[in-house]
């Protein structure tokens, strides 16, 4: 069976993933991140520590039945940093999003070069317009975000990667 391969990086080791509602609003709302970029998993690994001035840089590898996933649950994709996941992202780092419940959110993830402009966006300075024509060069890497303990269950713990 094939397994899509997904890393959570983190302070420590994550064998048990749960959804932690923070005070942080997050892209797709409150949930558990992981991605399907190693490099992406490390960076974040690497902040988390700092961040938290402990543990060490862990990645915590995981194992995805996506197929079986998009035949039991909810399951939302974002294949670019259009217009649905702009406003998808907005609605939900305001906390005001009141759409559909998904188990599983997949898309592009806001970076360092994403986030001014739709802050820009969300504050009203630019336009909807404008801000997905700023957002159209930008090579993103995905996330995928396990907003239901139901999604939490298509995720096997597969390994830990440590540098």
């Amino acid at each position: 069976k094939d397994y899509m391969k997904l890393y959570h990086g983190s302070n420590i080791e994550v064998h048990e993933p749960k959804i932690i509602v923070s005070n942080r609003t997050l892209d797709f709302g409150a949930g558990f991140y992981t991605t399907s970029n190693l490099e992406q998993a490390k960076r974040w690994a690497y902040l988390q520590s700092i961040r938290r001035k402990t543990g060490n840089p862990t990645v915590t590898i995981y194992e995805f039945d996506e197929q079986l996933a998009e035949k039991k649950i909810n399951i939302l994709r974002f294949t670019s940093s259009g217009k649905e996941w702009l406003n998808f992202v907005v609605e939900n780092r305001k906390g005001i999003y009141e759409g559909k419940k998904y188990d599983v959110v997949i898309g592009p993830v806001a970076n360092d070069n994403t986030i001014p402009v739709i802050s820009d966006y969300m504050s009203g300075n630019i336009s909807e317009e404008t801000a997905l024509i700023l957002l159209l060069p930008q090579k993103l890497t995905d996330q995928y975000a396990f907003l239901t303990v139901k999604g939490l269950e298509f995720l096997k713990v597969g390994g830990i990667y440590c540098e």
